[in-house]
């Protein structure tokens, strides 16, 4: 069921799909809504989880303020929606920004989270190769198309959205390696082959996390949710379904950070 609930004084759109699973919530893309992966890999999650969705300030049907977007305001957002409407810790998927900000969240408040999946998401600006953002390609088209659609704010904040999203991604996150390693839950990883955050910089994310899993989905691209939910969906009931770290024949690095 959608609704609108108050989040730190802004009305936010959100959708409890309800059911007797665990709470899982799904963070959305940035420039995104999160219509997108309520409607591709949301129906198989449903079936066996309580499936939470919300849209970010400026984002989907929620309206913008005059502030500038900044992943640690994303992070409580999702903080105050996790103890706000969610009332109790919760699986976190999040795909691209939606990653960054579940990562963000496990930091602040490791109480909150059970397990992460974290999809075509970097830890660092630095992260990602260089994008050229053409406003006539196809996927931007569609992605407008969608906001306009949604937005309370109407079409002509489109562009103060996309220009803020810019600025943001141009400098943020700013995590290390350490940071990162400070996150105990266990989180797998998973990335497109042919993302733009380049796989050197997936697998420092996954080396840093002491109970990471990694998955390299082939011919698939940074918008892997939409292009292979049956692959993506499969890839996440298992991980959130192992009770425990993995048994495998031959431990290697599990071995060696003592998770096995």
């Amino acid at each position: 069921m959608a609704s609108r609930v108050d989040i730190d004084g802004h009305p936010t759109w959100v959708e409890d799909r309800g059911g007797a699973g665990a709470p899982l919530l799904l963070l959305h893309g940035g420039l995104s809504n999160s219509d997108q992966l309520l409607d591709s890999i949301g129906p198989g999650l449903s079936e066996q989880f309580r499936v939470v969705a919300f849209d970010r300030r400026g984002h989907g049907y929620t309206a913008d303020t005059d502030a500038d977007f900044h992943y640690e305001d994303m992070a409580t957002e999702t903080v105050r929606v996790l103890e706000d409407v969610v009332g109790s810790p919760a699986h976190l998927v999040g795909w691209s920004d939606g990653g960054i900000v579940a990562l963000l969240v496990a930091l602040r408040r490791p109480d909150l989270v059970h397990k992460l999946v974290v999809i075509g998401a970097n830890y660092r600006y630095d992260g990602v190769m260089p994008v050229e953002f053409d406003p006539e390609s196809p996927i931007l088209q569609e992605l407008g198309k969608a906001y306009i659609e949604r937005s309370p704010d109407g079409a002509k904040h489109l562009e103060v959205t996309f220009d803020k999203s810019l600025r943001m991604f141009s400098s943020e996150p700013t995590l290390t390696a350490a940071d990162i390693a400070q996150i105990t839950h266990p989180v797998l990883v998973l990335v497109g082959d042919d993302d733009f955050v380049t796989l050197p910089h997936t697998v420092s994310l996954y080396e840093a996390l002491p109970q990471g899993q990694l998955a390299v989905v082939p011919g698939a691209s940074h918008a892997l949710p939409l292009e292979q939910p049956v692959v993506v969906t499969g890839l996440i009931l298992k991980f959130l379904a192992a009770a425990g770290p993995p048994q495998t024949l031959l431990p290697i690095r599990r071995l060696q950070t003592g998770s096995a």
